[in-house]
This record gives C-alpha cells, structure tokens and sequence, in this order.
C-alpha cells in the first residue's frame, strides 16, 4: 500500500515551485496585494515550510514502516533485500543533495546580502529621483506661469513693442537729458545765489532807511510844529529823496492785496511795467501758484522759472529771479 501511495504522489502534478506564475495568475486580488507585502509572504512562507517539512517526515515514516513490515510479514523471496550497496548508493544520492542544497543556500545567502548592501543604495536614488521629479514638477508650474504672464503682457501691450535696442536708446537719451536738466539747474541755482546776495543787500539798505524814517517821525513827533511850519520843508524834501531812492532801488509800485491769499506785486523796470501774482494755500505761507505779466512783450516764457519755484515754496526767490530776468532781456 505505501508503494502504491508513494507511486501515486510521484505520478500526481504537485510540482508548486515550477507552477508559480499560474498560482499567481489564478490567485484573487486581495491575496495577490497581500503576497506584495514582504511581512506576510515570509509568514506564509514560514507556515508552508514547517508543514512540508512535517508532510514528508510523515511520508517518510509512512514508507519506513511500510518497507519494514513488508519484510517481515512477507516471504524471503518476496522481501526486498537492501543492500549496503544500495545504502552507499543512497548515501551518494544523498551527498549529492546536501550539495546542491549548500550551494542553493550559498547563493540565496548571497541574494540577501546583496539585497541589504544595495538597498541603501537604492532607497538614496530614489529619494534622489523623488526629489528630482518634484522639481521638474515646479519647473514646469513655473514654465506655464511665466507663459501666462507673458501672454497677458503681450495683450495688455500689443505691437509695435519696444525692443531692447529702443529701450537702451531711450535710456541714452534719458541719460543726456538729465545731465541738461543738471547743468541747467546748477546755472539756475548760481543766479538764485547772486539774486540772494542782491536781495539781501537791499534788505539792509532798506531797513537802514527804515530806521532813518523812524527816526524822523520821532523828530516830527518832538517838534510839534503847525503845518505852516518852516522847518518841515526840509524834512519832507529828505522823506521824499528817500522814498524815491527805495522805489528806484526795487523799482516797486507797491504790493496789493486781492484777496486773502493772493498778493499781486507791481514793478516797472526799464520802464516796462511787471506784475507778479503770488497765490498762497488758505491760512499757509506755502506758495500754491504764481504768474507773471508783462514779459510776454520781451519774448521771454518765465513759465519753467515760475513752477521750479513753486514747488520749492520760495516766492522771495521768484519775484528776484523774474526781475533779473526782466533786467537782462
């Protein structure tokens, strides 16, 4: 009967090591995500192990006995003799086995140690590679983005563009007209200089004169006269050379108030009269616009001088630049 099952179990299909791709393509899909876990294929794999390995000490035993009883229950002719030849034979089967298991062992040996040396190795460059691929991903993003934004710009600009040469030719220019600018307020700001130093000279000869007037009214006060008095004549002979001296100095008819922040200045130079207009900001000193009447005949524009000093609050310095100008043209 052991023959029989041993003669049966050779002839049956229990070959599992080579029907692996079959097992796997016939296997269900929860198993098969199962088997890619390596935790679990080494249990199993485990689990299958003790039980072959108790399947064949069973089939062993099994046959043992079988052989054994077979000899003894049976006839001497019948019964199987076993040699030592036989033995030997086994044992060189046996040998040959141990071998091939060895080398099998070895070489599975090898695998591992391979698979722990590289693993490192790979679990690097695939970091490596994550990274690499995360950033081509926002290279990319960044590609779209910049041409998005240059296809806006080229709706919000269309053609004709301005190239790279224009831009620097613009610049050129640019570049030239402010140093204009530069050398021209540089001059401008010399002028303003010498019509300061002018101004300030005047200011003090005028107020020499006026504490000479002041004085004189003192005098009059003192004296106490009657209009029919002698000793007035002189006095206002001398007010009068002096007025006069004052408005040939500044050449002033003397300033109007318009309104309340507006102050028109009236001046005759050269004979020629010129009125400046100074509008003030309400309840400020701070110059809000000014114009100028009378150099028009001249053929002068003060209009660049007028803004220049109004955006620097310097009236004083406007009215003495417009009748510098005035006096050179």
């Amino acid at each position: 009967m052991a023959q029989e099952f041993q003669a049966a179990f050779e002839k049956a299909s229990l070959k599992i090591v080579h029907n692996v791709d079959q097992f796997t393509a016939n296997a269900d899909d929860e198993y098969d995500i199962e088997l890619r876990d390596p935790e679990l294929v080494a249990q199993d794999l485990a689990t299958q192990t003790s039980f072959l390995r108790k399947l064949k000490f069973r089939y062993l035993e099994q046959n043992a006995k079988s052989k054994y009883i077979t000899s003894i229950v049976s006839d001497i002719d019948d019964a199987a003799i076993v040699t030592a030849e036989d033995n030997n034979a086994l044992a060189v089967v046996c040998e040959e086995k141990k071998e091939k298991l060895r080398i099998a062992k070895a070489a599975l040996a090898e695998v591992r140690t391979n698979i722990r040396t590289m693993a490192p190795v790979v679990d690097k460059d695939y970091l490596k590679l994550k990274e690499e691929a995360a950033r081509a991903a926002a290279l990319s993003q960044k590609i779209i983005d910049g041409r998005l934004a240059l296809t806006r710009l080229r709706h919000a600009h269309p053609k004709p563009r301005m190239t790279i040469p224009t831009a620097e030719q613009r610049l050129t220019d640019q570049v030239t007209e402010m140093q204009a600018l530069t050398d021209d307020i540089e001059q401008a700001s010399k002028k303003v200089g010498s019509v300061k130093g002018g101004i300030k000279s005047g200011t003090q000869e005028v107020e020499k004169l006026r504490a000479e007037r002041a004085e004189a009214d003192k005098a009059v006060k003192a004296l106490r006269v009657d209009d029919d008095d002698g000793r007035l004549v002189p006095l206002y002979d001398q007010y009068t050379a002096v007025l006069s001296f004052h408005r040939s100095v500044f050449e002033a008819q003397g300033p109007e108030h318009v309104s309340e922040n507006e102050v028109q200045l009236s001046y005759v130079v050269r004979r020629r009269p010129i009125s400046i207009n100074l509008i003030f900001h309400p309840n400020t000193k701070w110059l809000a616009a000014a114009s100028v009447v009378g150099l028009d005949e001249l053929g002068v524009d003060p209009s660049e001088l007028v803004d220049s000093h109004v955006q620097i609050n310097d009236p004083k310095g406007l009215v003495a630049a417009v009748l510098a100008l005035a006096r050179q043209s």
